[in-house]
């Protein structure tokens, strides 16, 4: 008789899975929780479906036949197969080897980096990170395709298809070389300054009030607050130069140090370069507007428990920017 898959019951298998693997029919209804008879009773019509006795009884308990043997790590294999595609999956990060994608700009990695990677070092030893540049790349289009599993920046309103959390909040203040005998900085002074500031090419992109849109998701790509800077100096015509236009922070320590230039430039990020190079903090002479540095995600991902310990774990890296803020 030719059996067909279509019609096989797979508690059969099951049934054969564990009288296999236990070589006693007691055993396995004790392992199935079923009752003696229901499992001879399954293993009498799994005989009958592929026409062979599958085990034979002797002194030392079930024995398979060679039928049996030749299906059994394939039955078992096709059990755990299905198993894992319908249990809700787990994830361990102690001993996982996964590797996940962030994007994000320098000043982002560098104050998140290493509290970061203090905690992965814990926590997820195998676990890999690969950090794309939030600028140059289709931030919304990476999203979709699932190359990048979170991106983390200043967003405004995105898309209904993406969630978001908060990472922290930042305001802006000045930055001079540490020999700059500076004491207080109020606009007269602030005026007389020659300014270096981060833009992530939203000149040349068509930023709209500091934001550069792509499919529906703006991302902020003027680092320092302009329209603040603006208004404090109303409709003067004396406004700090800006001496040079930047695309990203790596190069302002070396350009600040040992110059008469000066930055505008994230608090977080001012306090980490303050704790390596020779400059010096100034409170700026007005208030900027508090940024929120957020992380950004796709919904289809909402429920992976692997991206919820990924978000999880890049709060926790952030907490000290949160208590400073």
């Amino acid at each position: 008789m030719a059996v067909s898959f279509n019609t096989l019951d797979l508690n059969l298998l099951k049934v054969f899975d564990a009288v296999m693997e236990e070589r006693s029919v007691l055993r396995a209804s004790h392992k199935l929780a079923l009752s003696q008879s229901a499992v001879s009773h399954s293993l009498a019509r799994l005989r009958e479906m592929l026409e062979d006795d599958l085990f034979v009884r002797t002194a030392a308990g079930m024995q398979p036949t060679s039928r049996a043997m030749a299906m059994a790590t394939q039955v078992r294999e096709a059990l755990r197969a299905l198993e894992s595609a319908i249990e809700l999956p787990t994830f361990n990060p102690a001993i996982s080897t996964k590797l996940f994608t962030l994007a994000a700009n320098d000043f982002t990695t560098l104050v998140l980096g290493p509290p970061l990677l203090n905690l992965l070092g814990r926590e997820a030893p195998s676990v890999d990170l690969v950090i794309k540049p939030v600028t140059r790349i289709d931030l919304a289009e990476q999203l979709d395709l699932g190359r990048i599993d979170v991106a983390i920046g200043v967003f405004s309103s995105p898309p209904s298809r993406f969630r978001t959390a908060l990472l922290f909040e930042y305001d802006d203040v000045l930055i001079v070389g540490a020999a700059n005998k500076i004491e207080q900085i109020d606009k007269a002074a602030l005026e007389q300054l020659s300014l270096v500031v981060v833009s992530f090419g939203g000149e040349q992109e068509g930023a709209v009030e500091g934001f550069i849109s792509e499919r529906g998701l703006a991302r902020r790509s003027e680092m320092y607050d302009r329209a603040a800077l603006e208004r404090a100096f109303g409709n003067s015509d004396m406004l700090p130069r800006m001496a040079i236009c930047l695309p990203h922070f790596l190069a302002l320590p070396a350009l600040i140090e040992g110059s008469e230039l000066a930055a505008i430039i994230p608090r977080p990020l001012a306090k980490a370069f303050a704790g390596t190079y020779a400059i010096a903090i100034h409170e700026l002479p007005y208030s900027t507007n508090p940024l929120e540095v957020r992380l950004l995600w796709h919904e289809r991902v909402d429920e992976d428990p692997s991206h919820e310990w990924l978000h999880d774990i890049l709060r926790r890296a952030t907490e000290g920017l949160r208590r400073a803020a």
